[in-house]
């Protein structure tokens, strides 16, 4: 929409990049199936030729989530995995990573053992929390710069200002993954970030019925970044199909009102957890509003709200861990999150599974971590559920 950069986030998101179907009127973007597309001569089309290089459902999903995120154009995937491919692959062979230390546990194994193999890839991580440390990381031939903020599952809080300026400085492109924020909380390429990805099967799905992956592009980032991811996903066939993203836009249209409930639920929650600690038997409890929470004061600068993941240490034990994962009700024991739905995790055993045990215990992943993706249900009765957990605990 020409008027779109004048209007609100709540509108954009179900406005954006549509208009009602011009054959029908429909106000719904409709689901076009077909793999092929008739063309009108040699060179001649209707700007699609086969549905792996276009389609007009998927197009759609992809200017919304560009304009949403700010961005010059979004591509998006069937996985966040598959999208950090092709952001990953697009790099010239031998390339310089340099990484965060608190990573999502597939990202992990992608940057540090996939693309290592099969792309020649030189990974060096760092804590990105501490500017310095990236500082003295990065090297001339440093191509990229990989975080996520906040970070999965220890909820690390990175300037992401400070971050950009030391990638330019050496010519470096910056990656963000912005999953557990959402470009309704932030969007980090107003901070100038080249590249957001996110597992859009977490918030911008919302729903825990669907899988997909999103890679936004900067105007500002490096020449030909944007058509080297482009190149890579139609290369690999990495598209999403035609009714995902038709769910995925669906999806998007609520992400605002979604994200405001998550918010208000975790904060409660948080600040509950932090008030009973001793009480609940909790070494720590994590969540960027609290206060003292480390990293607040940045998140309260580049973020409009701080989420719906908190992450607690507990005292006790392996078996007292175990006991309180399996006796929430509401909570349910499940990976994943993002979704309407909360979901209590273990990710020493879970997401970051793969992630070498002295690399986890590095990072602050823990065997006494758990983690919660806080829904949209009632307040009172998820405390409730974690009352009853953590007493019988």
């Amino acid at each position: 929409m020409s008027r779109s950069n004048q209007l609100q986030f709540e509108t954009r998101a179900i406005h954006a990049g549509q208009e009602p179907d011009p054959q029908t009127g429909a106000v719904v973007t409709p689901i076009v199936h077909a793999t092929t597309f008739v063309q009108d001569g040699i060179g001649k089309n209707r700007g699609y030729v086969y549905a792996r290089s276009g389609n007009p459902t998927r197009l759609t999903i992809e200017r919304c989530l560009a304009d949403l995120e700010g961005a010059e154009d979004a591509f998006v995937f069937p996985t966040g995995l598959s999208a950090a491919t092709s952001v990953l692959a697009a790099l010239d062979a031998g390339a310089h990573v340099v990484a965060h230390n608190d990573l999502y546990g597939g990202i992990y194994r992608l940057i540090n053992d996939l693309m290592p193999r099969s792309n020649g890839h030189h990974v060096t991580q760092v804590d990105f929390t501490d500017p310095d440390a990236v500082a003295a990381a990065v090297t001339d031939k440093t191509a990229l710069m990989w975080f996520e903020t906040p970070s999965n599952p220890t909820l690390g809080i990175i300037d992401i200002a400070k971050i950009t300026q030391i990638a330019r400085d050496c010519g470096a492109m910056t990656v963000c993954d912005n999953t557990f924020a959402s470009p309704y909380l932030q969007r980090p390429i107003e901070w100038g970030v080249d590249v957001v990805v996110h597992s859009a099967t977490k918030f911008l799905s919302g729903h825990s019925d669907l899988m997909a992956g999103v890679a936004a592009v900067a105007a500002h980032a490096p020449e030909g970044v944007c058509e080297r991811i482009g190149y890579m996903q139609n290369a690999t066939g990495a598209v999403l199909s035609a009714m995902d993203s038709s769910l995925l836009l669906r999806s998007v249209k609520t992400l605002p009102v979604r994200m405001q409930r998550h918010c208000e639920n975790a904060g409660r929650i948080a600040e509950h957890l932090l008030e009973n600690q001793s009480a609940y038997g909790l070494s720590s409890v994590r969540y960027p509003g609290l206060p003292d929470n480390p990293g607040h004061a940045i998140a309260a600068r580049q973020m409009s709200g701080f989420g719906a993941i908190i992450t607690l240490r507990v005292n006790g034990g392996p078996e007292r861990v175990e006991q309180i994962l399996k006796r929430t009700d509401l909570f349910g024991f499940a990976v994943s999150l993002g979704g309407v739905e909360s979901l209590i995790q273990h990710p020493a055993s879970l997401t970051h599974k793969t992630v070498p045990a002295e690399k986890r215990e590095a990072a602050g992943v823990s065997e006494d971590m758990i983690r919660l993706s806080v829904g949209i249900e009632s307040a009172d009765d998820l405390i409730a559920d974690l009352q009853r957990a953590f007493h019988q605990g």
